[in-house]
């Protein structure tokens, strides 16, 4: 029965840091791979994994049994993606090597999160977990965190959130408003984490590269971005403005009732930016292609038709509940103004549609065309 000896690095420490290509299979390739990561970084604890796997490989040997040695390694960005490459590779070992058993090898509890998987391809005879060995005094621990931090995993996800914090705090200080700092802080981290549980950071990244692109090229969409930017800005400051004076601390009212009033009043503006935007980005992208985006067309009807019908039903409703609970009416749901604005988004929301489907047709027979004259000039070359 041929045994596998298994060393994991779920985070690609191997592949980030000394450019080996995995799976890395055999013990000549695992001895070369465990020098070259002791030459870049000689203390990282996958360095003490890989070589207790080289020490039971060879332990097994001089013990005459069926062994073979292999390193697969994951992502820096750990979870489905690294667990996806963990997994791939793995059955490429698999089929390579005909193991029947594994002896898993890992320096951390991380890796042993992907022995299910394992599990579900091969038996797992041992698992043999690396601790290193640490002095137990203050200077080693100080030490070993400062090695831990300038990790650019563990930079990611727990310094560069506490640099935020202290930025934040810092400016509000400056401006001598502490009392709005601690909001700040809050809305920040909360952005901040909204980012990484929804993996914007591509994103993220996207928006400034476009942003770079857009001061290096000169493309429009980078000036109607700013733009929409300041009138939404704009708009949300007056709408709140306007909130605070209809509204003061002495007026009894739901909280619904303010909101609706600010939305009646920013919904036209944040409208108008992002139908700005869409201009911007529609002129760059007919520039780029020297033909009208046409994938385009239904955004501007959908948008128009969201703010109108946002606007009729925000400023009906804000009516309706602006006694409420002492009084209710319907009246302002029968209005020119309501029935006016509603009718007209749900009158631009149809003809989008009916347009973009005939669009859309259009492009089906010139696509068929196009393939037919393809087919044709094929089949005269045959």
């Amino acid at each position: 029965m041929k045994t596998l000896v298994l060393n994991v690095d779920r985070d690609d420490d191997f592949g980030r840091k000394t450019q080996v290509k995995t799976p890395i299979i055999g013990y000549e390739a695992n001895l070369k791979a465990a020098v070259k990561l002791g030459e870049v970084d000689p203390e990282d604890s996958d360095l003490n994994a890989i070589f207790t796997a080289i020490s039971t490989f060879k332990y097994l040997k001089e013990k005459n049994e069926e062994v073979e040695i292999a390193t697969i390694c994951g992502d820096i960005k750990v979870g489905y993606r690294s667990d996806m490459l963990l997994a791939k590779q793995l059955d490429a070992v698999i089929e390579k090597t005909s193991a029947e058993e594994v002896i898993f090898v890992s320096d951390g509890a991380e890796d042993e999160y992907i022995i299910p998987i394992i599990q579900s391809r091969i038996r797992i005879t041992s698992v043999k977990r690396v601790s290193i060995k640490q002095a137990g005094n203050l200077e080693d621990t100080y030490y070993r965190f400062l090695k831990l931090f300038s990790d650019e995993k563990i930079q990611k996800q727990f310094v560069l959130p506490l640099a935020l914090v202290l930025i934040v705090w810092a400016f509000f200080v400056l401006l001598d408003i502490t009392s709005a700092g601690f909001g700040a802080i809050l809305l920040t981290l909360g952005c901040y984490l909204l980012i990484r549980v929804f993996k914007l950071e591509k994103n993220i990244k996207f928006i400034l590269k476009e942003i770079k692109s857009g001061f290096v090229t000169g493309k429009l969409s980078f000036y109607t971005y700013i733009i929409s930017v300041i009138i939404v800005l704009a708009g949300v400051l007056v709408a709140y403005t306007n909130t605070i004076t209809a509204f003061n601390s002495e007026t009894q009212t739901i909280m619904v009732v303010p909101f609706l009033y600010f939305l009646s009043k920013v919904i036209f503006a944040v409208v108008l930016a992002i139908l700005l935007t869409l201009l911007g980005r529609i002129i760059d992208v007919y520039v780029r292609d020297k033909k009208l985006p046409w994938d385009y067309w239904m955004f501007p009807f959908s948008i128009l038709a969201f703010g109108s019908i946002t606007y009729a039903l925000s400023r009906s409703l804000y009516q309706a509940l602006i006694d409420w609970p002492n009084n209710f009416s319907l009246l302002p749901f029968t209005t020119l103004t309501f029935i006016g604005f509603l009718t007209t988004g749900i009158m631009i929301a149809i003809v989008g549609a009916v347009t973009n489907k005939y669009i859309q047709e259009i492009k089906e027979m010139d696509k068929r065309e196009r393939d037919l004259e393809i087919q044709a000039k094929l089949l005269e070359k045959s």
